[in-house]
């Protein structure tokens, strides 16, 4: 089996000092969540992991093979109170990463969504304040809380208008991040992330990514089903570029009480998308397909995101050309399928 580390993900996070570093990463067993672990790991930062490990969520102990005797790991609900106090204190940073991030898992479970993205949130929140609010908190959001795109690219400026219920309780979750630190004085940043792609992201369904169920269709030999015509635009983000946004947001104090989108200059419709992948892949099928009526409910259509400001406050930018990007995550999926089939 081949661990992801030594080519595309190694090498993109800021340069700064991590070393003896206490960091916690809530949802860390998850996509993102893994990949940030490694990279502080190579820094020589001193990693604590929590995860809820529950199925539908993402989390996937495999991961973390790459460093599992090197971070510490809880099994543990956010809202389990006991715990997180416990886990939270003496931590110099907090990576808020964990969530539920499925659109129509929120609009068939509102309730789990509300709990998962809400309570669960300020249940962490609390345990903050209470037993470390010096805690520097970089909070992971998402562009679905700015809705149908009123016009492109959306900047931070952006009417926010989420179209399911996710999107309200992330955006909840935002508002509650941004509370604490102006009520409290805490430390808050937050990333507003677009399509993130890469080695370990969830290929089992649609919960996470469309993107990743179309990775396991290509390589099991079954078409790429495009709801729609295909001609909806998207930007995408490789992990370590975003690795590298949050290690930025950590370390750099010009970040304390902002909100940044993060972004691509390289944006393509769907259809160019699963065409670039079947090529990559030496071959495969399109099938376009109208969309579900729960689908449809709640598409945005087409979105891409100006993130001028991260750039020009944090001098982040996306480094990593899709074409490669991807190349990288179907090798990584050829590779590993018995780890994230099921």
């Amino acid at each position: 089996m081949t661990e992801v580390g030594e080519s595309l993900t190694e090498f993109q996070a800021a340069a700064g000092d991590w070393e003896g570093k206490r960091v916690l990463i809530a949802g860390g067993l998850g996509f993102i969540g893994s990949n940030l672990a490694e990279n502080l790991v190579k820094r020589s930062a001193r990693v604590t992991l929590v995860d809820c490990l529950q199925p539908e969520y993402g989390g996937n102990e495999f991961n973390i093979a790459s460093v599992r005797g090197q971070v510490v790991v809880h099994l543990a609900d956010l809202r389990d109170r006991e715990i997180v106090n416990d886990v939270v204190r003496e931590q110099d940073f907090l990576f808020n990463l964990a969530g539920q991030t499925a659109h129509l898992d929120s609009m068939r479970k509102p309730q789990t969504d509300l709990e998962m993205n809400c309570r669960a949130q300020l249940s962490l929140l609390e345990a903050c304040r209470e037993n470390n609010p010096a805690i520097k908190i970089v909070f992971a959001s998402t562009r679905q809380i700015y809705g149908v795109p009123q016009y492109v690219p959306v900047d931070e400026k952006h009417p926010l208008a989420p179209v399911d219920i996710n999107g309200v309780n992330k955006l909840a979750g935002e508002n509650y991040h941004l509370v604490y630190s102006r009520a409290y004085g805490m430390q808050v940043s937050i990333l507003r992330l677009t399509n993130t792609y890469g080695p370990r992201m969830r290929v089992k369904d649609e919960r996470q990514t469309f993107l990743g169920i179309w990775l396991r269709q290509l390589l099991e030999g079954t078409p790429i089903r495009i709801f729609g015509d295909g001609s909806q635009r998207r930007d995408f983000n490789f992990v370590g570029d975003v690795v590298d946004a949050l290690l930025r947001c950590a370390q750099d104090p010009m970040s304390r009480g902002r909100i940044f989108n993060l972004g691509s200059s390289e944006v393509v419709n769907l259809r160019e998308l699963a065409e670039l992948l079947v090529e990559l892949n030496g071959g495969g099928d399109i099938e376009i397909v109208e969309f579900p009526a729960d689908r449809k409910a709640i598409d945005i259509g087409s979105y891409y995101s100006d993130y001028r400001l991260i750039t020009e406050i944090l001098g982040w930018q996306p480094r990593v050309k899709l074409i490669d990007g991807l190349r990288e995550t179907l090798e990584f999926y050829r590779q590993n399928q018995a780890r994230y089939w099921e």
